[in-house]
């Protein structure tokens, strides 16, 4: 029986044509790795993808606040330039969708009759929390999906949150005119009490303002938890619609609770959380700003809770969102 041969060389053996090549020799650094980072320092460089300390990482942001600005401003008015009617979808988008709960529970429902003027409290709740709800969503889409300019360039990744938080506040400006309008407007139809202007009406950017850092804290939540979890981001909508029913969006929803037979302990319980629960907070102190409603009276109670909720979620959200910095687009 003939043996099989073949042309391969065995890994040892010389080659026909001469000595076996020899492998080049090994690079061997001429410095010591405490030298490297010794030199890195003095350069001010230092290594992408690790999360710097909590004071470092703040004076950074700061120092960008210019282009967090910019971003922002450049987004809102990207976001509609391919429309006809252009940045005024801004606008009417809260009117048409105002329209629809106003139309319908605010009519034909009649779920806000305990209201005397059911209009503007259904408009306020609506602008306001489309404000609310955009910065969940926004906040949640800010990380997810940018994985090539996060590989790409190093700067601290709270600039995407927070910019398209305080973008959602640059195209909130023109439509809270717009519902300050309607809510005007509304005070002269027959079977509505009139409303003026009036001093506490002055109050009405703090509460804006309020509402806007409470919103970034909530946007650095769902920025760390949907680059961790993907799959929290199909839940938003849903949980984004109990939230607007059980925070008095669109009727008084505590009103509505203390119809329901339960007992007394239980109904205090629950009405106290829907009550000061953040969003319900922040929709009271605008309705107690814009509206004569005796439901809604002036609260110092409310103002101390609106500044603890946005203070207590930015710092909570912050933490959260930079505990994760040196993870985001490498998972």
């Amino acid at each position: 029986m003939s043996t099989p041969t073949t042309d391969a060389v065995a890994p040892g053996a010389p080659s026909a044509s001469g000595d076996a090549k020899q492998p080049p020799p090994p690079i061997v650094p001429s410095t010591t790795s405490a030298e490297r980072l010794a030199l890195a320092k003095q350069y001010g460089l230092r290594p992408l993808n690790v999360r710097p300390p909590l004071g470092e990482y703040i004076r950074e942001l700061t120092k960008r606040w210019a282009f967090i600005r910019v971003l922002a401003t450049s987004t809102a008015y990207a976001k509609n330039q391919n429309n006809y009617l252009g940045q005024l979808w801004a606008v009417l988008n809260p009117i048409l969708n105002a329209g629809v709960y106003v139309l319908i529970f605010g009519v034909i429902l009649r779920l806000s009759r305990e209201m005397d003027n059911s209009i503007a409290f259904i408009v306020i709740g609506v602008f306001m929390y489309r404000f609310i709800e955009a910065s969940v969503t926004g906040g949640a889409k800010s990380i997810s999906g940018k994985t090539q300019l996060l590989r790409s360039l190093h700067f601290p990744r709270a600039v995407l949150p927070m910019s398209t938080v305080l973008s959602l506040l640059t195209t909130l400006i023109p439509a809270i005119v717009v519902m300050c309008a309607i809510t005007l407007l509304s005070g002269f139809l027959p079977t509505y009490e009139m409303i003026h202007v009036t001093w506490w009406w002055l109050l009405l950017p703090a509460a804006i303002a309020l509402m806007w850092v409470f919103n970034m804290g909530i946007a650095f939540i769902m920025a760390r938890a949907v680059a961790t979890t993907p799959d929290v981001e199909n839940v938003l909508p849903f949980v984004m619609r109990v939230v607007m029913y059980a925070s008095g969006v669109i009727f008084p929803v505590t009103v509505k609770l203390n119809e329901l037979q339960m007992a007394e302990p239980a109904k205090t319980i629950v009405t106290g959380v829907l009550d000061y629960q953040p969003v319900a907070v922040y929709l009271y102190l605008v309705r107690s700003i814009l509206m004569q409603e005796e439901l809604f009276p002036p609260s110092g109670l409310m103002w101390a809770l609106g500044g603890a909720w946005a203070v207590l979620f930015f710092v909570i959200g912050f933490i959260v969102f930079w505990r994760g910095e040196e993870r985001y687009g490498r998972d």
